[in-house]
């Protein structure tokens, strides 16, 4: 197939929500930066009560508090960008710009379902093997589970980028999203993209229904472990203990599936745009009031991390 000419590539445009709607931008504009600051400062405040309290120095908390990290970063690699095109009144991103957004989109949204999984197999040792979870789940294995999941991601998303670097693109590089999807970018090449689908396929397999066949056993495994408790007390601590993260786990495939569902039942670009939305930006400023609300630990740690800086204030300022 002849490859275009890319010579003259610059930059590529991201159509967003509402091209032909600029009176609503600013809504827009607001919305999305009210959102941002919402979960910047909801995970940041989860990772600074799980190290400021010594009580949650524990494996769970240790994979909570690097998953409240990836989100700061999976949500800081699409709506900054996005809320400077709406500010310029500019929908370009430049070649280099929409490659390192994408890298990093892939990155951390691989590494979400990474340690997704890890955290529903810490679960699954908590309430099922009871005695040995020190044992099993020692700080060493903590530490190379959640390396394992950054190797993994980052070969994942280097293999993406470097044949996305291999095509040639045309002239119409306008891409209906408010960032740089992977499919979307390898639709816009001139140039052969039946290797880039067959990978894209390929590891989607691999590394979404393969961590997802995972929780799913560790979760069946969970509830045949809790029905077998006898006292109904006993069944609801148990129960407890991971409903947080299955209602984060539910909120974060649900979305996932609705954006494919979206894009593979519709070719309206706004619909598909607006369901990617839920995963890359609604999911992680929910994930924050998720693990706050129904876990009494960081309820605890919040409280005490933020009755510290009030003293802390009281006590810098001048009488």
């Amino acid at each position: 197939m002849e490859t275009g000419n890319d010579t003259q590539l610059s930059e590529f445009f991201l159509l967003g929500f509402s091209e032909n709607q600029p009176q609503i931008q600013p809504v827009i504009f607001g919305l999305f930066l009210f959102m941002y600051i919402l979960t910047f400062t909801g995970n940041l405040l989860i990772i600074m009560a799980i190290i400021v309290d010594s009580h949650l120095h524990t494996p769970m908390y240790l994979f909570l508090s690097n998953l409240s990290f990836v989100d700061i970063c999976f949500t800081s690699t699409t709506v900054p960008q996005m809320l400077v095109n709406i500010h310029t009144q500019s929908k370009a991103i430049t070649y280099a710009g929409c490659i390192i957004q994408m890298y990093f989109l892939l990155l951390f949204s691989g590494l979400d379902i990474f340690l997704l999984t890890v955290m529903a197999y810490d679960r699954y040792v908590a309430i099922c093997h009871p005695l040995h979870y020190m044992i099993i789940m020692s700080t060493r294995r903590c530490g190379l589970m959640i390396l394992a999941c950054w190797i993994i991601g980052v070969i994942n998303s280097l293999l993406h980028t470097f044949l996305v670097l291999r095509l040639s693109f045309c002239t119409n590089l306008e891409i209906p999203h408010f960032f740089c999807e992977l499919n979307q970018v390898v639709h816009q090449a001139c140039s052969d993209t039946f290797l880039n689908d067959m990978v894209i396929y390929i590891t989607a397999m691999l590394l979404a229904v393969g961590p997802f066949s995972g929780i799913l056993y560790s979760y069946s495994r969970i509830v045949s472990s809790i029905c077998a408790i006898s006292s109904v007390q006993g069944k609801y601590k148990a129960f407890s203990t991971c409903a947080s993260h299955l209602s984060v786990v539910s909120l974060f495939y649900c979305t996932l599936l609705g954006v494919y569902l979206s894009s593979a039942v519709t070719q309206n670009s706004h619909a598909t745009a607006t369901a990617s939305l839920m995963y890359t930006v609604v999911t992680p400023m929910l994930n924050p009031f998720i693990y706050s609300l129904r876990n009494k630990d960081i309820k605890t740690a919040l409280k005490i991390l933020l009755g510290s800086v009030t003293r802390s204030r009281s006590m810098d300022s001048p009488s």
